[in-house]
């Protein structure tokens, strides 16, 4: 979608935004907020993660090795 350097540069942005946000937010909300924005994090990073692909190997029809 876009380059590295622009996430990085959002990412930046919107946490500079939320610390100025922190101190006008209810206490309780901070675990919360807190395990769910380390979810979302982790989901991110297997989604960017790029997939091996999975190769299947082909054994012939009676050769199982049972």
């Amino acid at each position: 979608m876009y380059g590295d350097h622009v996430h990085h540069l959002l990412h930046r942005l919107r946490a500079e935004q939320l610390r100025r946000e922190a101190p006008h937010r209810p206490q309780h909300t901070h675990l919360l907020r807190t395990r769910l924005g380390w979810r979302l994090v982790e989901v991110g990073l297997r989604l960017a993660t790029p997939r091996v692909p999975q190769v299947q190997l082909h054994v012939p029809a009676g050769q199982h090795g049972n």
